[in-house]
């Protein structure tokens, strides 16, 4: 019984420690966050601790690490989709940013609704089990190759983080982009090269270097959209 106690209390000292750290970090990010969001996020990084371990969903073990470079690096852009309404999240793997992005949502932006997609089963049945988990009415999942993906309404903003070159990125999913919408890319280094080859009618809008908290390493958010037009949704204008 001793061993037991001392296992849930170890537990409940590192989420303690997870959520201050988190907290910390979203404030110096200016990212307003309440108590319920801050648990739900200590909640799925558990589960992504827990399917980690049988599904490797990333390379990242250690949950500290996973604090500092999975979720403080997704809420490092999440002003981009202050008044977004429909956003997709190509390649979403375990969940990132979308999963942070639509726990931060249901209280900053209670109207946007956030899709996920990937093309790995183990992938998509883990964020459904997040999704069903924690309650994320506002998120839906897609087990599907983007290119192959069909919507009734398009989407303000289309994201990625690690996903692919940018020239594929586009090409993939431009069909799913409504008038006036921007694709956000989130990239460590700057990607000159891969910026360099866009595809014909894109182009570069703007670089946000991004400073995550505790973490020593280059991150950049492109936003990227049409050539010669407007980058037209709110969220664009104002991230």
């Amino acid at each position: 019984m001793q061993k037991t106690t001392s296992a849930i209390a170890i537990a409940e000292r590192d989420r303690a420690l997870h959520g201050q750290r988190l907290q910390d970090g979203a404030g110096a990010l200016g990212v307003s966050l309440d108590a319920g969001q801050i648990g739900q996020l200590l909640d799925y990084l558990a589960l992504l601790v827990k399917w980690n371990a049988v599904y490797n969903l990333t390379a990242v073990r250690d949950p500290a690490q996973m604090v500092t470079q999975h979720l403080l690096d997704s809420l490092a852009i999440v002003h981009a989709f202050t008044t977004a309404r429909r956003v997709l999240d190509v390649g979403a793997g375990g969940g990132l940013p979308g999963v942070v992005v639509a726990i931060w949502a249901r209280v900053a932006n209670p109207a946007l609704q956030i899709d996920l997609i990937d093309t790995v089963h183990k992938k998509t049945a883990f964020l459904t089990q997040v999704k069903t988990e924690l309650g994320l009415s506002n998120m839906r999942v897609h087990t599907d190759r983007v290119e192959q993906l069909r919507v009734a309404e398009s989407f303000d903003l289309i994201t990625s983080r690690a996903f692919a070159e940018l020239a594929d990125f586009i090409s993939w999913s431009h069909h799913l982009l409504a008038p006036g919408g921007a694709f956000l890319a989130m990239k460590g280094a700057l990607p000159q090269d891969e910026m360099a080859r866009l595809p014909a009618g894109w182009s570069v809008a703007r670089v946000c270097p991004l400073q995550v908290p505790t973490l020593e390493a280059e991150r950049h958010l492109l936003w990227i959209v049409r050539a010669g037009g407007e980058a037209g949704t709110d969220a664009v204008a104002e991230a």
